[in-house]
């Protein structure tokens, strides 16, 4: 079969929602996944193709993606495998989105930039909520500015129901909770624990939660952008409402998001294996919703005069959508990229981080017809 698009980790919370929208969009799609859990809706379609894969044995996985010819790469699999999969679409000769990468391996990706432009091939790395819409609302308000020393960047969330339910992925969750965060502060990277965050902001229909320093790629890509703007100072922080946030860090705590491998009956099983199996067992409640704030603050000058800059995304659970909660703003941009990608929209070629390549139209305007609402200081502009 071919198709438009291959979606890795089809089965995961984000891959689910990416699969669906390209799928309701009239395209072609292989679900490629290491089980099938979940995905009998999306194996119905038509247009959907399934086969199972380990990421662990990249020769079967590229001998699957080639055949299905496939135009663009869609990974949603943890970040473990980034680089592996990036690799695999440069030499299949596919473009390629992610949903981001830790450090390290967001340079090796970017290192892979030349070589993506002789293929002409496009690769987006880190292309969901944040990093990912955030990243093009900081490009969009860039000009705004002659220099910026101070960049926050964030999310906070709430649901209507004070239960727990999976917010994003535990492999995520698992080194946002315990790693400390590298901060850009007064020009150095410097690492901080979560709780000596002292910063408190309003969110744009939350309201006020705790927030916490969180390790993320922002610090870093914002970087590379803004690093002849003069920037000083990165800042990444996550707030969760007090029920999720308990249950997270218990389970980190108790070491359920561990990955060094313990022995069970003869079998090595990491504990963090083992807990995402479980929590993506954990059923979206009847009449359970969710709001997410994306939200962006931008610190500088234009000319003599002190600027600042507001952003902000709601989202929040769609009708027809609610197993999907507030995912939706990770999930939708990963898709709405790939299909720019592959009608042409976006026809630069290299290997980039989002504020490098995605211009806010008509990235902004996919995201409103999805009812993902930008803001402008204070101001809906799609």
């Amino acid at each position: 079969m071919t198709t438009d698009f291959v979606v890795i980790a089809a089965n995961g919370i984000q891959g689910r929602i990416v699969s669906r929208m390209l799928l309701e969009d009239g395209h072609s799609v292989l679900l490629a996944a290491n089980d099938d859990y979940k995905m009998d809706k999306l194996i119905e379609y038509p247009s959907a193709d399934f086969t199972l894969i380990d990421l662990k044995r990249m020769d079967r996985v590229k001998r699957v993606v080639k055949k299905s010819n496939a135009g663009v790469i869609v990974n949603c699999a943890v970040d473990d495998f980034n680089l592996g999969v990036t690799k695999m679409a440069l030499e299949l000769g596919k473009h390629y989105v992610d949903l981001g990468s830790e450090k390290d391996m967001l340079y090796a990706q970017l290192a892979l930039d030349k070589d993506f432009k002789e293929k002409d091939l496009t690769a987006i790395t880190g292309m969901g909520s944040t990093p990912g819409i955030t990243n093009v609302m900081l490009r969009y308000v860039r000009s705004r500015f002659d220099t910026i020393h101070t960049v926050h960047v964030g999310f906070s969330w709430d649901s209507n129901q004070s239960v727990f339910v999976t917010p994003f992925s535990m492999d995520a969750i698992a080194y946002e909770f315990s790693e400390p965060a590298e901060l850009l502060e007064e020009g150095e990277f410097r690492h901080r624990q979560p709780d000596e965050a002292t910063v408190s902001y309003y969110y744009k229909s939350i309201g006020k939660q705790k927030t916490r320093y969180t390790k993320h790629i922002e610090h870093h890509s914002f970087y590379e952008y803004l690093k002849d703007a003069g920037i000083q100072n990165i800042a990444v922080f996550s707030s969760f409402p007090s029920h999720s946030y308990n249950a997270l860090r218990t389970l980190v705590d108790l070491g359920f998001t561990s990955k060094e491998p313990i022995q069970i009956e003869g079998a090595l099983i990491k504990p963090l294996d083992f807990t995402t199996e479980v929590v993506r067992r954990i059923s979206v409640p009847e009449g359970y919703t969710e709001k997410e704030n994306l939200w962006l603050k931008v610190f500088g000058k234009k000319g003599n005069k002190d600027v600042t800059a507001e952003m902000d995304v709601v989202a929040g659970t769609l009708p027809g959508w609610e197993d999907a909660t507030c995912n939706i703003d990770t999930g939708f941009p990963a898709a709405i990229t790939a299909e720019m990608i592959f009608d042409g929209r976006l026809a630069d070629r290299g290997l980039f981080s989002p504020e490098f390549i995605m211009s806010h139209e008509p990235f902004f305007s996919e995201l409103g017809k999805r009812k993902i609402t930008i803001y402008d200081n204070g101001k809906k502009i799609n």
